[in-house]
This record gives C-alpha cells, sequence and structure tokens, in this order.
C-alpha cells in the first residue's frame, strides 16, 4: 500500500491509499469517493504531464508519499 497526496491549489488535499499496481482510473475513483466529484470530471497530473487512465502508478513511478496535482473539468 502507498499513500498519494493530491493537491487541488484551491486549499484542498486529498489523501488516498492505493497499491501501486493500480491504475490512475482506479486512483481517480478513489478520489471521486473521498471528493464527491466524478471520475470523469477529474484530471491528475504532474507539472505538465497529464497522466492516462489505463496506465499503472508503478509504470509512472509513482512512490509512497508522492504529491500529485488535482484539477476538475
Amino acid at each position: 500500500m502507498i499513500e498519494v497526496v493530491l493537491n487541488d491549489r484551491l486549499g484542498k488535499k486529498v489523501r488516498v491509499k492505493c497499491n501501486d499496481d493500480d491504475t490512475i482510473g482506479d486512483l481517480k475513483k478513489l478520489v471521486a469517493a473521498q471528493t464527491g466529484t466524478r471520475a470523469d470530471k477529474i484530471r491528475i497530473q504532474k507539472w505538465y504531464t497529464i497522466y492516462k487512465d489505463h496506465i499503472t502508478l508503478k509504470d509512472y513511478e509513482i512512490h509512497d508519499g508522492m504529491g500529485l496535482e488535482l484539477y476538475y473539468s
């Protein structure tokens, strides 16, 4: 289990526990459950790299305690 911190730059930080073999789509569903926002309206990125739903956290080298950016569309 790893913990990922997502910051929406509006004052809300979301901490999500997940496995490193989960996909970005799975992570979006976990974030949606905590924030009440629909998973298809969430975009996760780091700097200018927008993460795609079908790729795993391990493939993106997302580790325990890593911070990502959370955007709503």
